[in-house]
């Protein structure tokens, strides 16, 4: 897999244009210079607080709102991009333990800066059926801490950090999971769910 060369950039490239070897186009450009100059990294969200709420389209287009969901539990994780290899194998995790999470109330929303035409792609391939919210604009990933600087090659750019938040019925954020190691994680959300439930 190609990576784009960084020093075509005076400025810092997200992570979902890293992982492509064609030039940026002039709006594409233009666009993530802008965003450069604007982002600076937040905090994650700590634990007791209200989870924000958002509104985001799923891979079928579909807009979803975290107030929807009030009276599940929510395990909301942020992964980097869409068919890498670590976030394939969380997502591919969370697929197989659905019928747990679902004896729990609980739902599963995963978030990443992808389109929802790339969910859908990753959704197919991997047979996945839990939602895949699509924050292109990176506004929700900025609002829960996820969208930081990170280092790749001696130079830095933005990107998410794999970070998974447990919301309560209530809507309260009750557990943070930071810098996510993918193995056993999906069983790590579950017996914390049956310890809080």
């Amino acid at each position: 897999m190609k990576i784009r060369h960084y020093n075509d950039y005076n400025f810092d490239l997200p992570e979902q244009m890293l992982y492509d070897s064609r030039p940026l186009t002039a709006r594409e450009f233009n666009r993530e210079r802008i965003m450069a100059t604007k982002t600076t990294d937040k905090p994650l969200l700590e634990v007791s607080k209200s989870a924000p709420d958002f509104s985001l389209p799923d891979q079928l287009g579909k807009t979803h709102r975290l107030r929807d969901y009030r009276g599940n539990w929510v395990v909301l994780y942020f992964y980097p991009k869409d068919d890498t290899s670590g976030c394939t194998k969380q997502a591919c995790q969370f697929q197989g333990e659905l019928p747990q999470f679902k004896n729990t109330s609980a739902v599963i929303l995963g978030v990443s800066p992808d389109p929802p035409e790339s969910h859908l792609k990753f959704a197919d391939k991997y047979n996945l059926t839990f939602t895949l919210l699509a924050d292109e604009q990176k506004t929700i990933c900025t609002k829960y801490g996820v969208w930081q600087r990170k280092s790749m090659y001696g130079r830095s750019y933005m990107g998410v950090v794999r970070t998974t938040y447990l919301i309560n019925p209530a809507g309260k954020i009750v557990h943070r999971w930071e810098k996510v190691k993918v193995p056993k994680h999906d069983a790590e959300v579950l017996k914390k769910i049956s310890e809080l439930s």
